[in-house]
Formats: structure tokens, sequence, C-alpha cells
């Protein structure tokens, strides 16, 4: 995927669901019209689950997965079922393939339990209806398909196409914070860590969202920043800024000004601004020994001071005063235990998709754990999180009284969530 494509996380994820030799991967094939995934008569051919991001049409934009299938046995076939459930953690439409000459057994039959259980819409796909004798009517959503022989592959793609709730209804990044003409600033540090020749995501996205508004976005680095601030005819209507230079940020930004970060405002498009801001001061009352997690959805090569390895444990330590340990998760690895965890935090989840980031929320808040995510936490260790999360209306009259349940926590020395996050 080249960097004008769209970004896998604004992605419709649609996966290939089913038994050994049920025929996913040749209708993954039919369905992407390519040779996407190897087809094979030995069972368990497919034995990692295989993304194709692609335009799909009438769909647009997606993500294909074809999946192991989940009959598989022995040792590695557990470790193959593992990869293709976890691949439902993502998964924003599902395809079950099921053997049109055997119909549903068990196995299919627990899968749509688990999809209902998920929320996620699916489509029954009966392949292989050319070695039928006759074709039986399709019940409400069922069809019959032949991968070898291209039959139904267009009815399928536009049944998927009804099914399909889009990302595109989330929270804008930014866009709703601005009106028409305004003026936002973006504050990007060009160091050592900064990816040669080009923004990262969230800043690509946010510059976007602002271009969408139609409203101004001016790209500085930190330390051109009073400079710029101090040479404009009128008041920017917010600053945003990455979260590894919040200090320096907040010092030169007039306090009547909104700040806040990129990674604040992905908290907030991914649904997890709430709980993110009550992890945030949770980090006040970790203790000695206690072990922090921290995940990053996508995989890169380390720097010498790469923030998830480096300058978050240092703050954290410096910032608390304890002896803490950390942990740490990269792209679509994500622990299966989170109750040896004091506090999870989380990067802005920019290459994860919205129902994956859900998930990882709801699994910290049902297993007793907070989360936080990089932003609310560095915004929290540089005493600026009242006035980071200022920009959002709602968390501006609530912060009182989050910062009264964080109070009423320490005292009472549990992990009380309060209430569920939004998502």
């Amino acid at each position: 995927m080249s960097l004008n494509d769209t970004p896998t996380s604004n992605r419709v994820h649609i996966g290939f669901f089913g038994r050994r030799n049920a025929g996913k991967s040749s209708l993954v094939n039919a369905v992407t019209d390519q040779d996407l995934a190897v087809v094979s008569e030995v069972m368990g051919t497919t034995t990692d689950p295989v993304y194709k991001a692609m335009e799909l049409l009438p769909l647009g934009p997606v993500v294909v997965i074809d999946t192991p299938g989940l009959d598989d046995v022995g040792y590695l076939g557990e470790k193959r079922v593992k990869k293709a459930r976890q691949v439902l953690n993502k998964t924003d439409v599902a395809v079950l393939v099921a053997d049109a000459r055997a119909g549903l057994g068990p196995d299919e039959r627990g899968l749509l339990e688990l999809f209902a259980e998920k929320g996620i819409p699916r489509v029954v796909a009966y392949n292989k209806c050319d070695l039928l004798p006759s074709v039986p009517e399709a019940g409400p959503g069922e069809i019959y398909v032949s991968a070898a022989e291209r039959v139904g592959i267009r009815e399928l793609k536009e049944t998927l196409a009804r099914l399909n709730v889009s990302p595109e209804a989330r929270l804008r990044l930014v866009g709703d914070l601005v009106s028409p003409s305004d003026l936002v600033v973006l504050v990007i540090p060009i160091d050592k860590a900064a990816p040669k020749g080009r923004l990262i995501l969230p800043q690509q996205q946010t510059i976007r969202d602002i271009l969408e508004a139609d409203a101004c976005a001016v790209v500085v680095k930190e330390f051109e920043l009073r400079d710029l601030l101090g040479s404009l005819a009128r008041k920017p209507r917010l600053v945003v800024t990455d979260s590894q230079v919040f200090a320096k940020v907040s010092a030169d930004v007039p306090a009547d000004v909104p700040l806040t970060s990129f990674s604040i405002l992905f908290a907030r498009q991914k649904g997890m601004l709430d709980a993110a801001a009550r992890g945030a001061l949770a980090i006040d009352r970790l203790k000695d020994g206690d072990v922090v997690l921290i995940s990053e959805g996508c995989t890169h090569h380390r720097q010498c001071d790469d923030i998830g390895t480096v300058k978050l444990p240092r703050w954290m330590r410096n910032y608390t005063g304890r002896k803490l340990e950390f942990a740490w998760s990269t792209g679509g690895d994500f622990p299966e235990e989170l109750s040896r965890f004091a506090l999870i935090v989380h990067c802005g989840g920019c290459m994860l998709n919205d129902r994956e980031m859900r998930h990882r929320l709801r699994r910290a808040q049902s297993e007793g754990v907070h989360i936080t995510n990089f932003g609310t936490a560095i915004a929290q260790m540089q005493g600026i999180l009242r006035r980071s999360l200022g920009v959002f209306p709602h968390l501006a009259l609530e912060f009182d009284w989050l910062e009264a349940e964080a109070r009423a926590a320490e005292d009472a020395g549990g992990r009380d969530l309060g209430a569920a996050a939004e998502g």
C-alpha cells in the first residue's frame, strides 16, 4: 500500500472464516479477482491470516482477510486457530464459508454464535454449489456460490456492501472542533526518530481533516513555534502538538489558546478518551513493583531514544519516584492475560481499526485494569492534562469530577474504573 492509499485503519475489514477445505482461499481469490491466497487440496494450506488492502467495488477501500481453518488440529493447528480467532477482534464484516455439500455443522454454528456475540454483521456463503445436483433457495443472510465457476461472486460482493457499517460514521479527528477559515497550528518535531522524507500517519490524517473542514493548517517545528505565534495576525483556534514536546509547546502557547496533542485526538476518535483520562490520573497511584504494559499498534525500527521502550519508562519512573516494571506489545499482539498489569499505556492506535481498539479497551475494563494512551499519560506527567483536554467540552466540565474520582480510588486503595468509556 502506497503513502497515498487509504490507511488500513480506515478500511472495512472483511474476514473469511470456516473449516479447512471449505474453499475460503478460493473464494477470497474469486472475490478479489487475483491470486491472493495459496489454494490447494491439502487441508490446512492457509497457516496464517493473509491480509490484502484493496479497492473492492461496490464497497470501496477494504482489507480482505483469509484465515486458517477453525477445525485445524494438533499443536500447530491450535496456534493457527488462535490466530484465526484473533482476527475476529478486528473484523467489521464476516463471511462464513461452508461447503455447500455438507451444510452447517457444529464448527460453523459456533462461528455464527461468535459473530452474534461480537456484533459482527455476517453472510453465510455456501461454496462449491456447482457440485450440487440442484441449488436450493438461499435463506436470509445466505448465498450459494462457486469460487471455481465464478458463480454468485458479484451477488456476494453486493451482499457484503449492504452489510457494511462504514468507518466514516465514527468521530472526526479534529474537523468538528474547528470552523471554516479557522487557523490550526500543528507542532511536528523533526528529529532522529522522525521518518525520512515524510510525516507520520497521525500528522497526515490530521492535516487532511483540517482541510476537509475548510480550515487552515500551519505546520511548524517546536523551536520555531514561539516566533510563528508572534507573527500571526490572528489567534489560532487550536494548537496540536506531538506529545513528546508537550512541555515546551505548553510554555510557548498562550493560556487562552486551546492546546492538545495528536495522540489525544486519536484517543477521542477511537472512543477511549474518557478511559484514557482516568488512566492518566491513575499514574499517580502506581506503586513499587507495579507492571505497566506499553502497547503499540504498529511495529517499527527502534531508535536509541524510542518513545515506547525508552522515553515513557524513564518519564514514568521519574514522575512517580517508583520502581516500576514494564512489559511491551506491538502490532497485532496483545496479551491474553491483563490482570497482572497495574496500567496499560497504549499508542494512539492509528494503525488499528476502531473495532480492535474497542476490543482492547473492553478487555482492559473487564479485567479491572486502567488504560490510557501516550498523549494523555504525558500530559498528566507534565502537569497539563486539564489544559490538553479543555478543547473537549464534556471533559472540561467533568475534569473536577474525574480528579475527585481518582482521589477516592486512591483513598480506597482500589482500581475503580468509574463509568465505562464509550465505544
